[in-house]
């Protein structure tokens, strides 16, 4: 039976193939020389650009040298039609697009002899300003004399500094634009669920603009509406905020208009057929505040909003209760879903910090009547290629994505404070872990103005503050937390389909369209077609699917608590920039509990280390299980919830996991603190954070810690199978209970012991040999893993239930694993998977101490030798397997490579296109930092 198998959306999204085949039949050389004569950047804008001998920025700078950091592929993110048309023809690549890409890849084979002066050869100087006589280019946008825009030789990133506020964030929009206007511009459309009239057809725009705008389906009165009410609520800062964003916004469309009168500006906006290579006919349209908050919708979205899945959840729960009766059924869920395992590793390693506890006595529970859910359909009245099968297929996967609690969480930090460094001062080695694309999602900047010092990375087109980055004498960094801010309401439907009872009275649903045509471009010879796309929103957020309960009609519906507030992060973002405010990691913890998002943020400065994690987290009425729907009645309302702006009662500070000073802290999107679960399935005894937390833990005991030592443990993690260090000695344990006298399992034993002995990792036998060590033990555990999962569990389990889990949960997500919730390609791995419920089963077969059990024995129904048997029955049918079987290929790997299948690829977001690389499970922007000095 095939299964839901869900996987980041942006992985599908893609510079279709057309561009290829176009090139094969134009001539490069003519079309660059005949139709492309553009004015330098700097005649277009009326400015400046020259490359004089620049100092460093006068801001104070306390890292002493010591901070670093690194984005792949590179700064610049734009490409004339030109450079679009040499990349695609020959390979080559514009100035900085893929320069920090080589040293980014080159840690994953150098980093085991790292030490502190070798770390600039994997990452980049993140001091801040330029050394003298690096200064590449100063450009003073749109002729302004307020503000300057200083790009460096080496990396091209733009230093940013004013002398008036309005003056630094309209150079900061300007220099975004710079970068990435054609990302920021096809992010607004996704946002707005516009995608394929601007981009084109195909089978991936459409399913990427039917996943985001099916959960934020806003009209331009509400994107308009969010920013101005962020502001509203916040007093000075937010009118601070409100001028910064137009000041940013200015700075965007001063450069739209320098790079048309130039003809410098992306070439997708020509093969897109927005502009004519020619006349230089065609629109680039100006950005608006509105088109920040679609832009924030999108990231949001993939990053910061955890939760969902309730009816999925309820209908697993229901299979448990059909197999096992009520009670025992109930019990058996419990222990899959693992809300508070307590051998889960934790960020706060301390304290309690209970939400959403299990009530005793569930109140308000709406599950569905068997077999009776529908999703809810988004797409109508297609035309054309809208109705071919890939077309269909892909609106298919967008809207089961869409309801999964498995969500992109990914991103990872090492913090350890002064009492265990070598310098006696913090030593943090932390970042996003965004995805791989082509120009990257994250761009550099330094930004120094008045109330404003910061560098490091922002979401383009948001960038009008460093997001993730460094201060003069302090850094910080996020992860993913992913709790609960999402919850579904079955609201009980009166007079048709399309009313409900809100509070007694029977109220109509708001129906929200769009309605999107488009047409065969070269860089999209999708066949013209068009659809609508039709949304019902309700007070209690948009439809999501339709069922019974207990007979009635209802239609499911999903709240997240920062719909409608795309916007209101904005102000804590605003005082991680601000020198004057943040001066403690105290005052850090104030400013990111202003951010709406779920996210654990970390601090280090030369003394200090904090931790907090954000998010509005709405408070419960009393009873309610927020595993589960809940009927939409006031008595299981949020707490104090207005439905007129999506506002409730929100847990207190207090509340969050959160603490100072921690002797260590690691993240991999892992379980925040006891009693705090996450919203999605698996944080059980075995998790990707493992990894992180024993080399730390080991570090930390010996003392001494260094930044070479951090980053080695980060690489050495990043390189790790958490399968094959943390659950194949214990399967090993079991097979080798009894002598193993059949020759291929014998076989496939001694390879898997060596590789294990070895250190478990997936790494290249040499750098750049493409061949991995020890890779038939790598290919047989891949072959593996399915195979013995579905063996061990599915017998003791049944079908239906096993299915129904493993759509809670899927069985394995390995670098190559194509149908994990990230894709194939995308680096990170091993975070949803079966490897706490394989590990907690056979210690208990084993007969082992296990804190937290299945609630039963599944391997061999519990008896040692079937499950011996289970499991070397398994073990000889994927040793047996080739590499073509097990690696089978795709569009960018040839059957049976597995190096290949495992590798790194920028997914293509534009024109520009990069190779692979090794696999590496790391930050994509990532920073290292050791503070020397505080003001």
């Amino acid at each position: 039976m095939q299964r839901r198998t869900p996987r980041n959306a942006l992985d599908r999204l893609r510079t279709p193939r057309r561009f290829h085949g176009f090139l094969k039949s134009a001539s490069v050389c003519a079309l660059i020389a005949g139709l492309l004569s553009p004015l330098s950047p700097a005649m277009a804008a009326g400015t400046s650009t020259t490359a004089p001998t620049t100092p460093r920025a006068t801001a104070g700078d306390h890292c002493g040298g010591r901070c670093s950091d690194i984005l792949p592929p590179g700064q610049n993110g734009n490409a004339t039609l030109a450079q679009i048309l040499l990349n695609q023809a020959f390979g080559t690549q514009p100035a900085h697009a893929e320069d920090q890409l080589g040293p980014y890849a080159d840690l994953a084979t150098g980093y085991q002899g790292l030490t502190n002066d070798k770390i600039n050869t994997f990452f980049s100087d993140a001091s801040f300003g330029v050394p003298d006589g690096q200064a590449a280019s100063t450009v003073r946008p749109a002729g302004r004399g307020d503000v300057t825009i200083v790009r460096d030789k080496k990396t091209g990133v733009p230093h940013i500094t004013g002398t008036t506020r309005y003056g630094t964030e309209f150079g900061a929009g300007y220099a975004a634009a710079q970068d990435r206007l054609w990302l920021m511009d096809l992010f607004r459309h996704v946002g707005r669920g516009q995608l394929t009239p601007f981009a084109g057809g195909a089978p991936a725009n459409q399913g990427l603009e039917q996943q985001f705008w099916r959960s934020a389906p806003y009209t331009e009165a509400d994107l308009e509406a969010q920013i101005e009410s962020a502001a509203a609520k916040a007093g000075e800062r937010g009118e601070l905020a409100l001028a910064d964003v137009d000041a940013y916004v200015a700075g965007v469309n001063a450069y739209i208009d320098a790079s048309d009168k130039g003809r410098y500006f992306p070439g997708e906006y020509v093969l897109t057929g927005h502009k004519d290579a020619i006349t230089n006919a065609g629109t680039i349209e100006h950005f608006k505040r509105s088109d920040l908050i679609a832009l924030a919708s999108v990231i949001g979205s993939l990053f910061g909003a955890g939760g969902g899945g309730e009816v999925n959840n309820a209908l697993s729960l229901l299979a448990a209760q059909e197999k096992y009766g009520v009670a025992e059924g109930t019990k058996v869920w419990e222990s899959f879903r693992q809300r508070n395992d307590p051998e889960a590793v934790l960020t706060q390693r301390d304290g309690s910090f209970p939400y959403l506890p299990t009530p005793d006595d569930p109140q308000g529970r709406a599950l569905p009547d068997a077999g009776s859910v529908q999703a809810e359909p988004l797409v109508y009245d297609r035309t054309g290629s809208a109705g071919a099968a890939g077309a269909t297929g892909a609106s298919a996967k967008a809207a089961d994505t869409a309801v999964t609690s498995a969500r992109r969480g990914m991103s990872n930090a090492l913090v350890v404070s002064g009492k265990h460094t070598d310098s006696g001062h913090p030593v943090a080695v932390f970042g996003p872990q965004t995805g791989y694309f082509a120009p990257q999602l994250l761009m550099l900047q330094e930004i120094q103005g008045p109330g404003i010092s910061a560098r490091g990375a922002s979401f383009a087109g948001l960038s009008m503050y460093v997001e993730l980055g460094r201060g003069q004498d302090y850094a910080w960094s996020a992860t993913t937390s992913g709790q609960d801010i999402i919850d579904t309401y079955a609201v009980e439907l009166c007079q048709d389909d399309h009313h409900y009872l809100y509070r007694g009275t029977c109220t109509a649903m708001e129906k929200v369209e769009r309605r999107n045509a488009w047409k065969p471009t070269v860089a999209d010879s999708t066949a013209a077609g068009s659809y609508t796309m039709r949304v019902w929103r309700t007070k209690y957020g948009p439809v999501e699917s339709r069922a019974t309960v207990g007979g009635k009609k209802v239609a499911y519906t999903t709240l997240r608590s920062s719909y409608l507030h795309e916007a209101d992060s904005i102000i804590g973002f605003q005082m991680l920039n601000d020198p004057d405010y943040l001066d403690s990691p105290e005052r850090f913890q104030g400013a990111v509990q202003h951010i709406n998002y779920t996210f654990n943020w970390f601090y280090a400065d030369s003394e200090h280390t904090a931790y907090y994690n954000s998010g509005d987290n709405p408070v419960r009425a009393n009873g309610v299980d927020a595993e589960f729907p809940v009927w939409a009645r006031s008595a299981y309302e949020w707490q104090g919830w207005d439905p007129a702006d999506n506002t409730a009662r929100y847990t207190g500070p207090s509340a969050h996991p959160q603490s100072v000073d921690q002797d260590y802290y690691i993240s991999w999107n892992n379980k925040q603190a006891e009693d705090y679960p996450a919203a999605s399935w698996g944080n059980g005894s075995v998790h990707r954070g493992n990894l992180l937390d024993d080399r730390v833990r080991k570090l930390v005991a010996q003392g001494g810690v260094t930044r070479a030592a951090l980053v080695k443990a980060m690489a050495e993690a990043g390189l790790a199978d958490l399968r094959a260090e943390d659950v194949v000695p214990g399967l090993l344990k079991v097979i080798e209970s009894a002598p193993v006298t059949d020759p291929a399992a014998k076989t496939a034993v001694d390879r898997l012991k060596a590789w294990l002995s070895a250190g478990g990792l997936r790494t290249e036998t040499s750098a750049g040999s493409k061949k991995y060590a020890h890779a038939d033990a790598i290919r047989t555990l891949d072959a593996w893993w399915p195979l013995l999962v579905k063996a061990e569990f599915e017998p003791g389990l049944g079908s239906d239930l096993y299915t129904a889990f493993t759509r809670n949960l899927p069985v394995d997500e390995s670098p190559s694993a194509a149908h994990g919730p990230t894709g194939a390609h995308a680096g990170s791995a091993f975070q949803y998977g079966w490897w706490s419920f394989v590990d907690k089963d056979v210690r208990s077969v084993l007969g082992e101490s296990v804190k937290g059990p299945l609630a039963r024995e599944y391997c061999g129904g519990g008896d040692l030798a079937a499950c011996r048997g289970t499991l070397v029955s398994t073990l000889k049918e994927a040793a047996g397997r080739t590499p073509a079987q097990v690696y089978p290929g795709d569009d960018n790997c040839s059957a049976g490579d597995q190096w290949c299948a495992d590798s790194v690829i920028h997914r293509t977001l534009g024109g520009i296109k990069h190779g692979g690389i090794s696999w590496q499970n790391r930050p994509t922007y990532q920073q290292v930092v050791e503070f020397t000095s505080h003001r």
